[in-house]
């Protein structure tokens, strides 16, 4: 094989893939960077002009292909920036990364300094510009007349200046000939005097972030172009050593190789060790502190937008980097761009979440920044130490324990947790006499030497006293090569403490990850039966359980895992975990499951296993031995530099100025030299997978089809700023968001219709409330993104509320005239003390949001909007009207905005318009301690209703959070409207009359009551008398309510896809229940299989988690519920002989039978008997006189619900059905084949309701009031 051949298959492990050189273009001349904002009222030498890639080597590789105008924008952010001998000429250092499509990173690391400028042509462009400054500005400040400003305006933009140079005529010269009087001003330019001074960045790119490596290689290389001496060979023989014969180092070894001023070491973590991760750590928590890292890892792990702002690159990447190293065994899955220049500023403005960085400017304030999109932002001021993490962030599990472990090995390594630090800045300061370099043999040699380990004992000796020599006298009296010696040593030991400390902490982070997320294997889901159709069903399918993962975590970790399981790195975590079945693990996976295998093998504490109790991490001292052996010996060392085949004379070193570089040695690999056998082992193995796959694992065909069907943004076309380019992205951002808007509104409709966990087999493992709270600020999140996206003009922090303050000003000037009568209507209602009720217009509904006395910020009254609108099933309606206004949408928006696509944003109404088919109470239920107008209307039967002219009645109404306390309902009406702290979902209602009259009786037939807020309608279903002598002559009953659509009963039933709640038993229920006393041939077979099912729905609901269990009162007091289950059995063979078949109650024979045990207990004889008087027999006595002593008058039915309701809630039910059972009377009440008087169905029935003594059960007050037991 040549060399030619050789250097192009070994592209992709090689250390660098391309060496770059940015600087200004003679030939083109200087091009102000109309990207950079600056205004012509700058002078010349502060303003930014277009930079140009000068060379660049190889001319493209494999694999990684040269993308010019990225290159030269990273490098070169703020463009080329002019200096003179006046100011400052410190050289730079930072780095920044190019993401592909596939997911796979590319890092380049820029040396940046300050140049002579030698071409005759940019120094006099650059004193014409200053000239013509100068001349504006004089004028500008004389004279405010408006030729001034026009002809300031006129100043050419974007035309190169050597052709603004050619058309300034002689006269023009002349005039401004007499401006050198004021030259010596600040920023000043007078080639006579100054010299003029261009930066130039030196640009390493890799494959992966070998940051300290590259550092030292670039560092040394400008070193050797300042220095007084050539260096030993030619810049180019350096450069192509690095480019062409210095290759990766194998995993889990250290590589040493050379650069101009010495060698070298860089390092790569072994398999079974965290992924290479070389930004400083310590320095990203000495910037923001441990508590705002965690923060701001909070905010990357439920992927908000995270915004960077620093006036210092390499501060952006070092934050950047060290957030998402910490991420493993996650991957950060959105743009991701840490150094955004001035042309991609659009980018801030994108609808999706992203991890960008931009500059400060010097002076520019927090307040300056106009940011689309800030209700989901995460804003991090590295300069000021501070992060603005977004409303209701969830709290990372285990907070307070992580942030005490990290701040101890903070404090271990010497650095204080609070962070604000000062660090050492990114500025090489390189004066015109550079230190000499490693000349001295014996020097190099002993640190070679010391490197590998080669070193006895003395002479490590005589070392360690020179580096303790330089560190007491400050290398003062010292010779120049012990000084550098005692400066290297220095540095090494540095290099070594930041990398140990940088493993140590990714350890902690790495631990917390593994301890949550410990077992996830057991809750994967593989349902498919192989790639292609597992692919083709992706968004149908469901890869992770993730309501049975939930309710087995810890209650305070479930605010924030319910939100991290949404998002995209964990769904792509969840793929590649199914997508392992058919191709190769992904490495950051399989790193991952070693070490939970690995965890299990030696963990034997089962409570610490379930995650109870905090552990901290036990591998800190095991890495950090790993990376310390590595950088203290390098097991290979790569082929030295050695004199290329150059032309005589070529390479000649001129101090200060960067060579013009070689291109004929420079443009491939040369296989001229005895050294190139020396290729590594890892040169010639599988070089497709040894980069890529350390950070992508796109390592085969399906794989990467998945890769692709995952990403639907591309990353390279991102970094071209161009308006072709441009226009691609917002319409990919476009796509995105209506792309999303599908995907989540299925969710919510699958999640709320119950069908994910009725397809999976889940049973009741699911904890709907929680993810379903999860979803819906997922839903606001995508609807504030929407509404931000393309968005120019805003009030406040959230981009909805600021366009419905917008409408509902254009609202009010329209309908301030046509309003006032409306409120005289006949129809219009009020409460007791006279305010009118508000409708369910958009309007209204805001205008009821900002009367809230909840304190709320923009963004949450944005959220409590949308949560309003969600549960009134108004939402696509209510945006449709909002998005009607065209008008106002063209005056808010820009033209490439969402929301001005008509055909998407009519999709993505209809996608909205679905969520109507299922019911919320999001706002119900989040929004707790508002008072809420509610509306109460009592339906008597119709053929009856004059008989309601003779009652006075009164109701309770009870929900999950309170009562309404008793409201009288006026005399003669059926209504009455209240308002009162919110209810929540109500459960039960009292309804009773005062007058106990023979006359004043009536037959409910319901009541209805209406939250004139949200527009639920409750139906409570009583079919019964209220009154005395009639019925069960019960004054007061508690019935049972079920939630009915806003469109009525029947549209309910017809549209809605939530299974309605079980109401109070109708009166035709009553009616077969009355009748079961004479048909002794009822199927005791059904009466058994309703118990049963009674009983298995209260154990189903104690399983649940509380916070996710439905009504209690329900399943033991309606339809089919313990109470009526519990009746039909006792009805069952009951004798009746009542001539007209009148109802019976099961109520008269409790009664009778407690009396009867009584008498027997008192006369000392049980007539044969078997009952046996005791604790038992006591309490069922004790509790039934104790209700009919009750002063409330809830007839016979309402009795034995309440003897039901208090066994169940006291553990004696169990006991006291077969004290019934024995009772002498029961033989004379009931017929032989009667259920009560066969004793296995007792038994039976017994062990049912003994399975319920295990839960402690909490009854409603409402059921409960009056009986003091």
């Amino acid at each position: 094989m040549n060399g030619t051949a050789a250097a192009a298959g070994s592209a992709s492990c090689r250390f660098a893939h391309y060496f770059v050189v940015c600087g200004v273009d003679a030939e083109t001349g200087l091009e102000p960077d109309d990207g950079a904002g600056e205004g012509f009222e700058q002078s010349p030498i502060r303003r930014s002009f277009k930079s140009r890639v000068l060379v660049h080597y190889p001319e493209n590789t494999e694999r990684n292909p040269f993308n010019k105008d990225a290159v030269n924008m990273l490098c070169m952010p703020r463009g080329l920036s002019f200096r003179t001998q006046a100011d400052r000429l410190d050289s730079q250092f930072h780095s920044f990364t190019i993401t592909f499509d596939d997911g796979t990173r590319s890092y380049g690391f820029v040396h940046t300094f300050y140049e002579e400028v030698t071409s005759a042509q940019i120094i006099t462009a650059m004193q014409t510009l200053y000239q013509m400054h100068h001349v504006e500005h004089h004028s500008s400040s004389s004279s405010s007349s408006p030729s001034s400003s026009s002809s300031s305006a006129s100043s050419p933009s974007t035309s190169s200046m050597d052709s603004l140079v050619s058309s300034l005529d002689e006269s023009d010269a002349e005039s401004l000939a007499g401006v050198s009087a004021c030259l010596g001003c600040a920023a000043s330019f007078d080639p006579a005097r100054d010299t003029l001074y261009v930066s130039k960045a030196l640009c390493l790119l890799t494959p992966l972030p070998f940051l300290q490596a590259a550092r030292q290689f670039l560092s040394q290389l400008h070193q050797a172009v300042t220095s007084h001496t050539a260096p030993p060979l030619p810049l180019e023989s350096y450069i192509h050593n690095i480019l062409y014969e210095v290759p990766l180092p194998p995993p889990g070894r250290s590589l040493r190789f050379h650069g101009v001023q010495g060698p070298i070491l860089c390092q790569r973590p072994g398999p079974g060790e965290l992924p290479l991760g070389e930004y400083p750590l310590g320095e990203a928590f000495s910037l923001l502190g441990v508590d705002n890292m965690v923060q701001l890892l909070t905010c990357a792990l439920l992927e908000t937008q995270v915004l960077l702002c620093s006036h210092d690159y390499q501060h952006l990447m070092t934050v950047a980097e060290g957030i998402t190293t910490l991420l493993f065994p996650f991957q950060w899955q959105h743009m991701y761009l840490p150094i955004v220049s001035a042309p991609l500023h659009h980018l801030l403005d994108a609808p999706v979440p992203f991890m960008l960085g931009i500059q400060r400017r010097e002076g520019a304030q927090r307040s300056s920044l106009h940011l689309p999109h800030e209700s989901n932002l995460c804003f991090v001021d590295i300069d000021n130490h501070c992060v603005e993490a977004p409303e209701d962030l969830p709290v990372f599990p285990d907070q307070t324990e992580l942030i005490q472990e990290l701040s101890e090995i903070l404090l271990r390594f010497g650095l204080p947790p609070q962070g604000g630090v000062t660090t050492k800045p990114t500025t090489t300061t390189t004066t015109t006499t550079t230190s000499p370099r490693l000349s001295s043999l014996v020097l190099e040699d002993l640190m070679e030497d010391r490197r590998n380990g080669n070193l006895g004992g003395e002479e490590l000796a005589v070392l360690e006293r020179l580096q303790a020599l330089a560190r007491r006298c400050g290398g003062g009296k010292m010779s120049d090569g012990e000084k550098i010696l005692g400066h290297v040593l220095e540095e090494e030991e540095e290099e070594m403490k930041a990398a140990k400390l940088n493993i140590q902490l990714r350890e902690v982070f790495a631990g917390r990850f593994a301890a949550m997320f410990g077992r996830y294997e057991e809750f994967v889901i593989h349902s498919a039966l192989d790639l292609d159709s597992w692919l083709s069903n992706r968004e149908g399918t469901f890869s992770f359980d993730k309501g049975s993962f939930l309710s087995a975590q810890p209650a305070t970790h479930l605010h924030f895992l319910s939100r991290f399981l949404e998002t995209s790195m964990f769904s792509s975590f969840v793929d590649g975990k199914v997508i392992a079945r058919w191709a190769d693990r992904e490495p950051l996976q399989q790193l991952f499951d070693n070490r939970l295998e690995r965890e299990r093998l030696y963990d034997t504490d089962e409570e610490d296993a379930h995650g109870c109790r905090y552990r901290k991490c036990t591998m800190l001292f095991e890495s950090a031995q790993s990376i310390e052996r590595r950088l203290l010996k390098a097991d290979h060392t790569a082929i030295h530099p050695h004199l290329l085949d150059m032309r005589i004379g070529q390479g000649r070193h001129q101090q200060g100025y960067f060579p013009k570089l070689q291109a004929d040695v420079l443009a491939q690999g040369q296989n001229t030299n005895k050294w190139s056998s020396r290729v590594t082992a890892s040169r010639r193995t599988d070089p497709k997978r040894s980069t890529v796959s350390e950070h992508s694992g796109v390592d085969n065909e399906q794989r990467q089809k998945h890769t692709f069907t995952r990403k639907n943004l591309r990353q390279s076309k991102l970094l071209d700023p161009s308006p072709q380019a441009v226009t691609q992205t917002h319409r990919e951002f476009v796509d995105g968001l209506l792309s999303e808007c599908r995907l989540k509104t299925k969710r919510m409709l699958m999640e709320r219709m119950g069908k994910e966990s009725a397809e999976l087999g889940q049973g009741e493992a699911n904890i709907t409330g929680l993810q379903e709270n999860t979803l819906i600020h997922g839903l606001c999140d995508l609807l504030e993104r929407t509404w931000g996206y393309g968005l120019q003009l805003k009030q406040g922090k959230s981009a909805l509320w600021s366009h419905l303050l917008h409408y509902q000003a254009a609202q009010g000037k329209m309908e301030v005239p046509a309003e006032s009568p409306g409120f005289n209507n006949s129809d219009q209602r009020t409460f007791d003390d006279g305010t009118p009720v508000l409708r369910g217009s958009l309007i209204q509904d805001m205008r009821f949001i900002q009367t809230m006395s909840e304190g709320l910020s923009e963004v949450g009254q944005a959220r409590a909007w949308i949560h309003l609108a969600l549960e009134k099933k108004m939402l696509s309606q209510h945006l449709k009207e909002l998005l009607k206004n065209q008008e106002l949408l063209r005056q808010l928006y820009k033209p490439h905005a969402f929301l001005l696509c008509e055909e998407e944003r009519e999709q993505f109404l209809f996608h909205l318009l679905s969520l109507n088919t299922v019911d919320y109470l999001c706002f119900t239920r989040v929004f707790t301690s508002i008072s809420i107008p509610y509306r109460v209307v009592i339906i008597p039967m119709k053929k009856l209703s004059i008989a309601m002219a003779t009652v006075d009645p009164w109701v309770c109404v009870s929900g999950e959070m309170g009562d309404s306390g008793v409201r009288q309902i006026p005399k003669n009406t059926q209504e009455i409207f209240f308002q009162c702290k919110n209810l929540g979902r109500l459960s039960t209602l009292q309804l009773g009359q005062e007058n106990s009259g023979l006359l004043a009786k009536c037959l409910i037939d319901c009541v209805m009551v209406y939250n004139e807020i949200t527009g639920h309608t409750y139906k409570f279903p009583c079919g019964r008398w209220l009154g005395k002598g009639v019925g069960d002559g019960s004054l007061e009953r508690v019935l049972i309510g079920q939630l009915v659509s806003p469109g009525g009963e029947e549209d309910a039933r017809r549209f809605t896809g939530t299974p309605p709640e079980l109401a109070s038993p109708s009166q035709s229920m009553r009616t077969v229940l009355g009748s079961l006393g004479n048909r002794s041939r009822v199927l005791s077979v059904e009466v058994h299989e309703d118990m049963r099912e009674a009983a298995n729905n209260l154990v189903k609901h104690f399983h649940k988690p509380e916070q996710e269990r439905g009504n209690l009162t329900v399943l033991l007091c309606g339809e089919g519920g313990l109470v009526l289950s519990l009746e039909k059995f006792l009805l069952h063979g009951f004798k009746s002989n009542r001539l007209f078949q009148r109802n019976v109650f099961v109520w008269d024979f409790v009664e009778k039978a407690v009396v009867s045990m009584e008498t027997d207990d008192q006369m000392g004889d049980l007539h044969g008997s078997t009952l046996t008087k005791g604790p038992p027999c006591d309490s069922l006595c004790h509790y039934v006189n104790a209700i009919n002593a009750s002063p409330r008058n809830i007839g016979k039915e309402g009795k034995f619900q309440l003897f039901v309701c208090l066994g169940v809630r006291d553990r004696l039910l169990s006991q006291w059905l077969p004290l019934l059972a024995e009772c002498s009377l029961t033989v004379r009440m009931y017929e032989e084949g009667a259920l009560l008087r066969d004793r296995a169905a007792v038994h039976s029935l017994s062990r049912i309701l003994h399975t319920l003594t295990e839960f402690t059960i909490t009854l409603e007050t409402s059921l409960v009031k009056g009986v003091d037991l």
